[in-house]
């Protein structure tokens, strides 16, 4: 499985490039922005580790230049730790974000995590067993890390997969936006209320694309979220 590494710093690329080569991986790596753009239109990546500071154009438009045409994953590479950044990266289609320093064998269990939550999300049809929890509408495969609405799998980032695992667990029960978030974003820095929220309303779009309009997530004003059982 090949891997795009795309980052001006050769230190960073090195390290990169070792780790993923270590675990199995081919790389290939580019400096600029524009360069990545082009490669990544070949679609013959599994992935793309995208720095967020890069010479000739930011990460972000990069990544909202692949989107236009590629569904292919993307893990951000950033130094930036702002609540504003990680949403953003987040909202424009990323998979995940790394920040620096990083770790290595943490950034290639990353990888991993992404690339069978994107073999799952290709699967025809969802595992035969069902947790006993979660409504009948949907099915959870906790070892795959992946969700199925209505029999179809839901193609789901890290935090997304968390998050509406999180509300399957219990059915009905309201979970507050601090909850949620001691939860879900257990090992981010920082996380504020509207990371919550912007997450929220992600899974919603994508629930109701595969499922013809259901919205099973329901608000509760000054209370958090539940799903509804």
């Amino acid at each position: 499985m090949k891997i795009l590494i795309v980052d001006d710093e050769q230190a960073i690329t090195d390290t990169l490039a070792y780790a993923l080569s270590t675990n199995g991986f081919e790389t290939e790596r580019c400096q600029l922005g524009g360069e990545a753009v082009e490669k990544a239109s070949a679609g013959e990546y599994a992935l793309i580790i995208l720095d967020v500071g890069l010479p000739d154009m930011s990460g972000f438009d990069v990544c909202r230049e692949v989107r236009r045409h590629s569904n292919v994953p993307i893990l951000f590479l950033t130094a930036r730790t702002e609540e504003v950044d990680r949403i953003v990266g987040l909202e424009l289609g990323a998979d995940d974000y790394v920040a620096k320093p990083f770790s290595p064998r943490e950034l290639v269990s990353r990888v991993r995590a992404i690339l069978r939550r994107m073999r799952g999300n290709e699967a025809q049809t969802p595992p035969s067993a069902t947790p006993p929890s979660p409504p009948p509408v949907f099915q959870v495969d906790r070892e795959g890390l992946r969700i199925a609405c209505k029999g179809q799998w839901l193609n789901l980032t890290r935090y997304e997969y968390l998050l509406l695992a999180c509300l399957l667990e219990h059915p009905g029960r309201v979970y507050s936006r601090a909850v949620l978030m001691d939860k879900v974003w257990t090992d981010a820095e920082e996380t504020e209320d509207r990371t919550v929220d912007t997450h929220i309303k992600t899974l919603r779009a994508k629930l109701r694309a595969a499922s013809g309009g259901l919205d099973p997530i329901v608000t509760h004003r000054g209370l958090g979220y539940s799903i509804d059982p």
